[in-house]
């Protein structure tokens, strides 16, 4: 696939540099290309960042980083069997537990939300920084819903980091979360708070919770570039509009 020729490699991260040294120096270099375009692309154009990671993975499968990279690309186009595969062996090669909480979610993906649950009590996640434990928190909430037990869900998010004051990259995710399964269980008055507080939180714009909100209070976004709107509009204003004085 083509890559863009100020796409050099060098871009990737330094960890990532270290593990492709066991490459032949073109071929590090043509598998940190595809790797920079997997990650440019990830969020915006999924499939064709997919397309990319199979190409850096054909060109060195033994690479830990590869198979994150592959796992993550996949994971973007919803292929959870696969990217559990990829993530799955990306974890025997480098030894490293940062990926359980997408593991698990990769089994939700899968229609295993059990597995996700079990997972969610295993040793592993111990070892996982604050972030990452609050991902597994979050996963196993969604296994609840997927388990039909929304009650369960709510619990499972009652923790002191949702009560904290202090704004981390995850509050935004965590609160808005909560408020999401309040709602499902009713408590309409509880969700509209947090909703209000993951908003206050939500610093890179990771949630929606401001369309939450208006739903919740029922205000109706009119979109201003509708064509459609401005030919109704027009219409109106002709027919509103008195007969000009000669």
């Amino acid at each position: 696939m083509p890559i863009p020729d100020e796409v050099t490699g060098d871009e990737i991260d330094r960890s990532v540099r270290q593990e492709l040294l066991s490459l032949p120096k073109t071929l590090a270099v043509d598998v940190a290309r595809n790797l920079v375009m997997v990650a440019n692309l990830l969020d915006e154009e999924p499939e064709r960042a997919y397309a990319y990671s199979r190409v850096a993975l054909r060109l060195a499968s033994r690479v830990g980083a590869v198979r994150e990279a592959a796992g993550f690309a996949a994971y973007g186009v919803e292929k959870y069997a696969e990217a559990l595969t990829e993530f799955r062996a990306a974890r025997r090669m480098t030894g490293s537990v940062h990926l359980w909480p997408i593991m698990a979610d990769c089994e939700r993906g899968i229609g295993r939300p059990e597995r996700a649950l079990a997972m969610a009590g295993e040793p592993e996640v111990q070892q996982l920084d604050k972030a990452g434990q609050i991902e597994m928190r979050l996963v196993a909430a969604g296994a609840r819903r997927d388990l039909g037990q929304p009650d369960a869900a709510v619990v499972t998010l009652e923790c002191p980091e949702l009560a904290s004051t202090a704004v981390h990259p995850w509050t935004a995710r965590l609160r808005y979360a909560y408020a999401d399964a309040l709602l499902a269980v009713g408590r309409e008055e509880e969700a509209r708070t947090w909703f209000a507080k993951a908003l206050d939180a939500d610093q890179g714009g990771v949630t929606n919770a401001s369309d939450r909100l208006a739903e919740l209070d029922g205000v109706e976004f009119v979109d201003a570039l509708d064509p459609d709107l401005d030919d109704e509009d027009g219409i109106e204003d002709e027919e509103d509009e008195e007969p000009r004085q000669a």
